[in-house]
């Protein structure tokens, strides 16, 4: 991407899929080549729906899940989102897990994948300065929207609907992204992969600022099943990533490198 010394044009798209609605703003670029790549990440959204959806029996996730296909017989998708949900396990050390209920189930890992890949493709268009995809409140970011001012991203506050708990900028980062997981949209919905049961929790929500949306989805969801303490010790470690934890009684913990991100 390049950064012109003019306020660049803006594309803007929003496209229900996945459940939920991925909402882009593109800067710069020849707007006909940035449409045509806006239309093929698009499409790269709906396939990924098609490849991975536990809602369709036609899947290819489904079919694995049933024994009706192995890795080596699934597109090279399939095979890719599940050696990254292999590491992101390794890494969170069970943490993170593709099971639910017994059953192969990568969703917590798809959408961050997809939104990433959907912003990288757009990215590279010649002339583009800046992206931002938002898939149903976790955001990947890339380069910056005008020259001097970074794209930011408002955090909600679980506990005051219509609040925001923080504000993150990407200042000085070419690629930054913000992941949530909590119970104030969705309810009680993150598996313990422990007892394969719902989390039992203090927090409400894990916000995770990290350069990819793939890693900060799941880093999210693995903080938000281990409660504050074990996950605020964790993700202390975690290269490059920094993270808000809001606990049920209203008491916020962060990272060290947190405030750095906050603008």
């Amino acid at each position: 991407m390049t950064g012109p010394a003019q306020t660049p044009a803006a594309v803007r798209h929003a496209e229900e899929v996945m459940g939920t609605v991925f909402s882009f703003d593109v800067r710069g670029g020849e707007p006909s080549a940035v449409r045509a790549a806006l239309a093929e990440a698009v499409a790269g959204l709906h396939r990924a729906d098609t490849l991975f959806s536990t809602y369709r029996e036609d899947s290819e996730v489904s079919r694995l899940a049933r024994g009706e296909l192995d890795v080596a017989r699934c597109t090279p998708e399939v095979a890719e989102v599940l050696e990254l949900a292999a590491e992101a396990e390794r890494v969170s050390e069970g943490w993170f897990s593709t099971l639910y209920q017994g059953s192969l189930d990568p969703t917590g890992i798809v959408k961050g994948w997809a939104a990433e890949r959907a912003a990288r493709l757009i990215g590279a268009v010649e002339g583009v300065c800046g992206v931002s995809v938002n898939g149903g409140g976790d955001v990947q970011m890339l380069g910056a929207p005008e020259p001097r001012r970074p794209w930011r991203v408002g955090v909600a506050d679980p506990l005051r609907p219509g609040g925001l708990a923080a504000v993150i900028s990407a200042a000085g980062a070419e690629e930054l992204s913000v992941a949530t997981s909590g119970t104030a949209e969705r309810g009680t919905h993150i598996i313990d992969p422990r007892t394969g049961r719902p989390a039992v929790t203090d927090l409400v929500a894990v916000t995770v600022v990290a350069p990819r949306l793939t890693w900060a989805d799941c880093w999210a969801t693995a903080a938000f099943a281990m409660g504050s303490r074990t996950a605020l010790t964790w993700l202390e470690y975690l290269p490059d990533t920094e993270a808000l934890l809001i606990t049920a009684g209203d008491e916020v913990r962060c990272t060290a490198g947190l405030p750095t991100k906050l603008g």
